[in-house]
């Protein structure tokens, strides 16, 4: 009995790695190749101030990523984080409404982002008649990344020991002073991590935004105006054919940048068990 448990957890562990190892290959397998073919394309060209046919440049991209990625954070991060601080500190917990709310975040988490994409045609590009412009895609992707930062905030608080406010309130603080004081310090390195997943989902963002930024690869005049960024520059570059090299060129740019992100995310969580842990010590 005890021999066959013991070829039962032996197979189960060899399963496991097998997995892990297909996983991490084929992972290593698409960085390699996207390293390999984009690397010596990179150029001095490729970052010229001014966008030619020629050099097909990528730095107005990058600008346009920029301005979407804040506008977008500039809506959906207040959204959620308010949100995520009523559903975890001030509704009750179990109530329907606050299951209700998780369930349709959850789901809108899993929708291909190109219905999104048509989501945002319709609303901010036909409907409000705001045409291809940068706020139409900021706006389309703060609808996009809203229900990732509302439960990646949700946890991050949920997470925060109830012994915490209750010492707070046994002080003699109130409700509004003990979030702001002890449960959002206490959850800043979990919310800063799920701010900073949703920054990577806008930079590496294709589909929602060429049916509501547009495609334009100048810099552009203002948020009314169209602009393409580093993922839509790199789909462009690659449909037309004629400039792949520069086309795998942008796409190392783009993922060293998704890289550093989630990089950034996990060094962020990791002090923020750090940070708990010695706290717990510390008392």
């Amino acid at each position: 009995m005890k021999k066959k448990r013991y070829l039962g957890s032996a197979f189960i562990r060899l399963l496991c790695g097998l997995c892990a190892s297909l996983t991490a290959g084929a992972l290593a397998l698409l960085v390699g190749y996207i390293l390999l073919t984009g690397v010596p394309h990179l150029s001095a060209s490729l970052f010229s101030p001014v966008y030619t046919s020629e050099n097909v440049s990528l730095l107005p991209a990058l600008f346009n990523t920029l301005i979407l990625t804040l506008v977008s954070l500039a809506v959906a991060a207040p959204l959620g984080v308010g949100g995520a601080i009523y559903l975890a500190e001030y509704a009750h917990r179990q109530s329907k409404l606050v299951k209700a709310v998780r369930l349709t975040a959850e789901t809108l988490c899993g929708i291909p982002s190109i219905l999104y994409g048509l989501f945002g045609m319709m609303v901010f590009v036909l409907t409000l008649r705001w045409g291809y412009s940068l706020l139409g895609g900021g706006m389309t992707l703060a609808v996009m990344i809203l229900p990732l930062i509302l439960r990646t905030t949700e946890e991050a608080l949920l997470s925060v020991p109830d012994s915490y406010r209750e010492g707070s309130f046994g002080l003699g603080a109130g409700k509004l002073r003990t979030v702001v004081r002890i449960v959002l310090p206490s959850a800043k390195g979990g919310i800063a991590a799920g701010l900073i997943l949703s920054i990577g989902r806008v930079v590496g963002e294709t589909a929602a935004l060429i049916y509501t930024a547009g495609t334009v690869a100048d810099f552009p005049d203002g948020l009314m105006a169209s602009g393409r960024t580093l993922a839509v520059h790199m789909y462009v570059l690659s449909g037309e054919g004629l400039h792949v090299g520069e086309a795998s060129a942008t796409a190392v740019t783009l993922l060293a940048i998704v890289a550093g992100m989630n990089a950034l995310s996990a060094l962020l969580i990791q002090k923020s068990a750090k940070g708990e842990n010695h706290g717990k010590n510390h008392r």
